[in-house]
């Protein structure tokens, strides 16, 4: 697992739980510490449970691995792609599920299309602590090879994370498995940070509503003018059924601002906007609620005049 935030401790305690010899890769050196020695405790319905999971800032000692599952901000996608040839075995493959666009692209390019999946989670967690999450929204995971098509592989990595609890399936293609996820990110998650929401309470304020309902519609535009293939016929209604399946869940844009971290607005609403602009698709809600995530974070981060 590379990185140990929410989903990536969900996901590392989980597999763990299900009898996988699960290694973490973190940057700070007091966190993964920290994990190695307690490991990783899953809450759920007022169950605590613990699973042991490995942890170190140092690849090389984590390794060889058989699967490397990307789980960090995607920010930061292109840093941690450098560290997978230090974890991975000979041939091994990279499977992110990460929020927003240009991850598998930053893991092809140091890896190749051959050992890269991407797909989409909808499972949701909320850090408690180091290393203890509670497992807060449950959804269906879905992945496939980068470079398209069936994949025995794909199939195989999919049944583990069924096993896992993880509600898990491959498809052939990528691309709209990741759209789909772009599309109801790009409505739920910058209104739940602005409004200090749960994902449900972004469809139940009539204003709120009315701009959830534009931003998917321009993100689903976006998606056709790439003649990308969506699983689902209307943006909105798909974006409303992930936030009522998610209701309870605070969303990581959310809480990246909470805790004054840097959010993921410029490869989800901000990447929706310069597609647009690129295929002449007009995106004026996400380019502006982009902007407006931006001045939140420009309250604690610092940021070049530019």
């Amino acid at each position: 697992m590379v990185g140990p935030g929410a989903l990536g401790c969900l996901f590392a305690g989980l597999l763990a739980l299900a009898g996988h010899d699960v290694r973490l890769l973190g940057r700070r050196r007091e966190q993964t510490d920290a994990i190695d020695r307690d490991g990783i405790t899953v809450e759920r319905d007022g169950e605590a449970r613990r699973a042991a999971v490995r942890a170190s800032t140092d690849p090389a000692t984590l390794g060889p691995v058989d699967l490397a599952i990307v789980l960090v901000k995607a920010t930061d996608t292109a840093e941690a792609a450098k560290s997978l040839p230090a974890l991975l075995g000979p041939q091994a493959p990279a499977l992110s599920l990460q929020n927003g666009l240009g991850n598998v692209e930053a893991l092809t390019a140091v890896l190749g299309a051959d050992r890269v999946l991407g797909g989409v989670s909808s499972q949701g967690a909320t850090t408690l602590g180091v290393g203890h999450v509670r497992h807060a929204g449950f959804g269906p995971t879905s992945l496939a090879e980068a470079r398209g098509g069936p994949s025995a592989r794909a199939e195989t990595v999919a049944a583990a994370l069924d096993r896992a609890g993880l509600d898990a399936r491959a498809y052939p293609d990528a691309a709209p498995l990741i759209w789909g996820k772009l599309i109801a990110n790009a409505a739920i998650n910058p209104l739940g940070a602005l409004l200090r929401c749960q994902n449900g309470q972004t469809v139940e304020r009539s204003a709120a509503r009315e701009l959830f309902v534009g931003l998917a519609r321009e993100a689903g535009a976006v998606a056709s003018a790439l003649r990308v293939t969506l699983p689902f016929d209307d943006p909105a209604a798909h974006a409303e059924g992930v936030a009522r399946v998610t209701y309870g869940n605070r969303n990581s844009m959310l809480q990246d601002v909470e805790n004054r971290r840097r959010t993921e607005i410029d490869a989800i609403n901000g990447a929706v906007a310069r597609l647009g602009a690129e295929h002449g698709v007009p995106t004026p809600l996400n380019a502006t609620i982009a902007t407006l995530i931006r001045a939140l974070e420009d309250e604690y981060l610092p940021r070049s005049p530019s």
